[in-house]
């Protein structure tokens, strides 16, 4: 994070004129980039390190530095010096210079507690605690070494915005300068601490006290024994670059007076040749051993003989690396590092699992809250090799987070990461996350869906971004889908699987039906669209389960009664739609059709089921209660029939409608079906290349060829490429007035919904006998002469499902009349259902296909037999 924050301005106030050399060092830093780097990563180790001391003292109840007062000042020495002991090793005097001036020793017990406590002053400049390691050295006695660490009466002089504040308008420093120049005491300071550092070396003396000089002057070589950890060899490190780079800046502000001159050799003892290394050259002495700029630095961790084997074995680290390549501000490198350790293995590519992630959870979701933040930074401007990492690498990082919470199942917050993914990468997530979770409970499917919703917009103008409605169309549009199967060659079950999908294509629609939070803008909006889309995609549906479920079986079709039973409660909300809109009142009128079919069709399967239990049963043994069972089924079954049959104002799923074209422009219909072959017992028929030429030869032989060469009539059958046991059937031909130009008053679909009918009958002249078409998906449009759709054509559709439902629930009705009617109730239902097809007014006639006008003439002879015989019965009584 050092590497993009924006520097901090320093307040014009601050500075004195003129001005001091920690104010130059100051405006220096905050102008320099490299110098600004080491300022801030020095910052933060040392902000570690402080936060380490207060935890341990939190923990252990003590901190460094908790000595008895005047601990540093060698009592035991003193003692032994008093008894008169004559040791030529032991110093003679205690001041603070004695050590060094003499040559010899402290006592092994003071010399044991002077290393503690300089170990101790290290802990706390490593800390950033300068002021604390001065009072330190005071409490213990030692008030002479706090002067040599602070050695401006108090004044901070680290080159940072905080110290320069701290120290205000305070004229100490300016005095000195005055007198000296600007840094002349600063490098008088700095050349003393390099020899204090290196007489301590040569001495064999305390390693800690070196370190302490030796950071003072940016000495690497005598600091860097001693760290012994990633952090404090990369603080030394850091510090000391920032400190050379600073000395260099003020170096420009020495002058060589005579008198400085004779100065500078006195303190060098007049000799020639070390007047060259004097403090007149400092920092030419340690330049030698500092990095150039970060990236050297950095290096310097990885493989410099003065680095501890442990740092530069922490190097390798993860988190080491993570932090090396913040500092040097290589957030691309630092990204495909990220990817190459949380991406999927080649085995675990391999596992079924979609949604299967690495097992180090930790470091993904820190790689996803790493992109987040560069992109939140380099928001507004950034290079195009790190814009093309942010967007490939980072979407790839996040989208692995996405997918680890979400295996987590915290579904609230995948909202949050997926919605920074580039559109069509969001789009798809979500996607297969609702898909996976549709069996899942209702709170968890909310969860994810008010995830989704609270975190995109609804809709969108901007192409980039992803929004709700494409992921929900997106959702409905895949449930439509033919989904890859493989059987081997085992076709038992492919009719089951067939009726699994239905039940999969109904539950997609709960997505559709929650409602979204009162929090969100807008939600009254979004909920009533929500519900409008729930129900014009329901109604799809459902002309295609109405497909399904022609066979007279008693099992119930789970599909439409799955999808009635979620949408039931949601539709009740009729404040959210504007009924006055043309094409929601459209659609809430198909929806109530449907209901009444497929309550119709409920009633009738019960009925059949309640028959077919009687029918295993003597009919002796028969109870009443069982005989009234069927007899109210059966009666039921007629009253709905009659309600949906016999309407006055508004015919059943009424397929009228007006063209959107001119009959001059060039339009043609288009009716693509995906379906199963079924044989006559339910079972499926694989189909093949010979079979699919069978069938395009007999749905062209459905209509004349005066006609498919009139309307240009096209037909295509293939094999599914995704499901083998699946035929893709193509229809198009020429839009002719009444079907596709002008209003379509015929209500039955026209050319194409004739031609399919044939085929969902199982009709087909010159094709396998009984053999029909169970449509799985069925889709109808307008196209232009390239065949690019150009709006859909639902009239067709309709009309298909008006020529396939409307004799079946005639069929079936005239069936339970006749049951009715052999349990001793009156024909007058036979009788209307007769009347019903046979009136030119209801137009029910031309919707019967040639075998199901057989069928209904058979069950009107069964009519007139159990009429004749019901009169036959009654002539005995009457006379």
């Amino acid at each position: 994070m050092c590497y993009i924050t924006a520097n901090e301005e320093l307040p014009g106030e601050l500075f004195v004129s003129p001005t001091t050399s920690h104010q130059e060092a100051c405006r220096y830093v905050a102008t320099d980039h490299t110098a600004q780097l080491c300022l801030r990563i020095v910052l933060w180790l040392e902000g570690l390190a402080s936060e380490a001391l207060d935890l341990e003292k939190k923990v252990r109840g003590s901190h460094v530095g908790s000595y008895l007062p005047s601990s540093g000042v060698w009592h035991r020495t003193q003692r032994y010096l008093k008894r008169k002991n004559n040791d030529f090793n032991i110093v003679k005097h205690v001041d603070f210079d004695a050590p060094t001036r003499e040559g010899a020793q402290l006592l092994p017990d003071d010399k044991k507690q002077d290393e503690l406590l300089l170990e101790d002053i290290w802990t706390l400049l490593r800390a950033g605690r300068l002021e604390e390691a001065c009072e330190l050295c005071r409490s213990a006695g030692q008030a002479w070494k706090a002067a040599t660490l602070c050695p401006f009466g108090g004044v901070d002089m680290f080159p940072s915005l905080e110290a320069m504040l701290s120290n205000g308008k305070a004229r100490t420093l300016q005095a000195i300068e005055l007198e000296s120049g600007i840094g002349r005491q600063w490098r008088l300071w700095k050349w003393a601490s390099y020899c204090a550092s290196e007489k301590i070396a040569e001495h064999d003396g305390g390693r800690y006290e070196m370190a302490v000089y030796a950071i003072q002057c940016s000495n690497l070589k005598r600091t860097l024994p001693i760290c012994t950890d990633w952090e404090s060899a990369c603080w030394a490190m850091a510090k000391s670059c920032l400190d050379v780079q600073v000395d260099l800046e003020l170096s420009q502000y020495h002058t060589s007076r005579p008198e400085e001159k004779q100065y500078d050799d006195d303190m060098n003892g007049t000799q020639p040749m070390l007047s060259s290394v004097g403090p007149e050259n400092w920092p030419y002495l340690v330049l030698d051993q500092q990095p150039r700029d970060i990236t050297a630095l950095l290096q310097k961790l990885h493989s410099s003989d003065l680095v501890h084997e442990t740092v530069s074995r922490a190097c390798r680290e993860q988190h080491r690396q993570i932090e090396m390549n913040l500092m040097s501000g290589n957030v691309a490198h630092l990204l495909d590092l990220l990817w190459s350790w949380i991406s999927p293995s080649e085995e675990d590519q391999n596992v079924s699992s979609p949604l299967r992630s690495r097992d180090d959870p930790e470091m993904i979701r820190f790689g996803a809250h790493i992109v987040l933040v560069m992109r939140y930074l380099f928001s507004e401007e950034m290079e195009d090799e790190l814009e093309e990492k942010l967007v490939t690498v980072g979407d790839l990082i996040i989208n692995m987070y996405v997918r680890y919470l979400f295996s987590e199942q915290q579904e609230e917050l995948v909202g949050v990461y997926a919605s920074q993914l580039e559109r069509d990468v969001c789009i798809d997530l979500f996607v297969e996350m609702m898909e996976l979770r549709l069996n899942s409970s209702l709170h968890t499917m909310y969860k994810l869906f008010l995830s989704a919703v609270e975190y995109l917009p609804f809709s969108s103008g901007d192409v980039s971004k992803a929004c709700f409605e494409e992921i929900i169309e997106r959702v409905l549009s895949r449930s439509r889908e033919t989904k890859p199967n493989k059987y081997n060659e085992d076709f038992s079950d492919v009719v089951e699987r067939h009726h699994l999908q239905a039940l999969h294509k109904a539950m997609v629609i709960q997505w559709l039906c929650f409602t979204p939070p009162s929090s969100i803008p807008g939600f009254q909006m979004i909920t009533g669209k929500l519900l409008m889309r729930a129900l014009m995609h329901s109604n799809t549906l459902f002309r295609e389960f109405s497909l399904i479920s022609m066979r007279r079986g008693s099992e119930l079709p789970i599909g439409p009664h799955k999808l009635l039973a979620i949408l039931a409660e949601p539709l009740k909300q009729k404040e959210n739609f504007s009924l006055e809109d043309q094409e929601i009142s459209d659609n809430l009128q198909e929806f109530e059709d449907w209901h009444e079919y497929y309550s119709l069709d409920a009633t009738y399967r019960g009925w059949l089921r309640c028959e077919m239990e009687n029918s295993s049963v003597p009919p002796d043994m028969l109870s009443a209660e069982e005989k009234d069972q069927a007899v109210a089924a059966a009666t039921q079954t007629l009253e709905l029939a009659f309600l949906l049959l016999l309407r006055e104002e508004r015919p059943w799923l009424n397929a009228v409608e007006i063209s959107p074209f001119e009959s001059s422009e060039l339009v043609f219909l288009e009716l693509h079906a995906t379906a199963i072959l079924c044989l006559p017992s339910g079972e499926c028929m694989p189909p093949d290349a010979t079979s699919c030429t069978a069938l395009t030869s007999a749905l062209y032989s459905t209509v004349s060829e005066e006609e498919v060469l009139h309307r240009q009539l096209k037909v295509d059958v293939k094999v599914s490429s995704k499901d083998p046991c699946c035929i893709e059937v193509a229809l198009r031909c020429l839009a002719t007035e009444g079907d596709g130009f002008g209003l379509h008053e015929a209500n039955d679909g026209g050319l194409l919904a004739a031609i399919m009918a044939a085929g969902f009958k199982g009709e087909l002249n010159r094709f396998q006998p009984g053999v029909s078409m169970e449509i799985s998906r069925l889709d109808a449009w307008y196209s232009d002469g390239h065949g690019s759709v150009e709006s859909t054509a639902a009239y067709i559709i309709r009309g298909l499902c008006r020529r396939c439902c409307l004799p079946e629930t005639i069929l079936r009705s005239m069936q339970a009349s006749i049951s009715l009617s052999e349990a001793g109730d009156s024909l007058d239902h036979c009788d209307k259902l007769i009347e019903l097809v046979a009136s030119s007014d209801s137009g029910m006639i031309h919707l019967f296909s040639q075998q199901q006008i057989q069928e209904f003439l058979i069950f009107e002879r069964e009519c007139f037999i159990c009429k004749m015989e019901l009169e036959e019965e009654q002539i005995p009584t009457d006379g």
